[in-house]
């Protein structure tokens, strides 16, 4: 039964409830990437939630002053659209393609809420997705550290699988750079390191 039709309740948190069961739906979805451990895939509710960590616990070494707060809401709903749109690897070909897939779905997600919610997180999410404000570039800092501290800690299981090499990673996350000069230092120590140790191809 869907709980918001069932509900004798306001419109506005029935639409609230919605929009919340329909997200739930990312707890489904697996990326390419597995867990640091190893033991399985990681899905985008789990990533989420260990980006928002990370925004929140590294929030010193963002290379200008970020509301942390705007940080952690971008993170959390900055893979929502994967419901109607799917999990695209960053590697893929197919990655440059995505923008029309996910703004649909973003339109349709968003739309559960009422207007004021609705543009208030598609605006939020644009912004996220167009790296223009201090905020959303420390976001993505995080989309993207994640994944390749995820293969150096599992001896480049996403990456070997794929056949990826060091130049696409440097290429694909060199974006790092633009939110934290300090953690991008991290991630290519990471990914240099990880070539020596043979998880990732020259």
């Amino acid at each position: 039964m869907n709980i918001p039709e069932a509900a004798n309740i306001a419109e506005r948190l029935k639409r609230q409830l919605a929009f919340i069961v329909e997200i739930d739906q990312v707890k489904n979805i697996l990326r390419k990437t597995k867990l640091f451990s190893g033991s399985r895939f990681e899905n985008d509710a789990e990533h989420s939630w260990t980006v928002c960590v990370m925004a929140a616990i590294l929030q010193e070494h963002a290379n200008f002053a970020v509301d942390i707060g705007k940080v952690i809401r971008m993170l959390l709903i900055h893979d929502i659209v994967e419901v109607d749109a799917g999990d695209v690897f960053l590697y893929s070909p197919q990655r440059q393609q995505t923008r029309g897939a996910e703004e649909k779905a973003a339109e349709r997600i968003f739309g559960l809420l009422e207007g004021d919610q609705k543009q208030e997180y598609i605006d939020l999410w644009r912004e996220f997705e167009d790296r223009q404000s201090n905020e959303a570039k420390f976001a993505a800092v995080f989309d993207r550290l994640e994944p390749v501290l995820q293969n150096w800690l599992n001896e480049g299981s996403s990456w070997k699988e794929h056949g990826i090499r060091r130049s696409q990673v440097l290429e694909k996350n060199r974006i790092i750079a633009e939110g934290s000069a300090e953690l991008w230092e991290l991630a290519q120590y990471l990914i240099n390191d990880s070539v020596a140790r043979g998880y990732l191809a020259e």
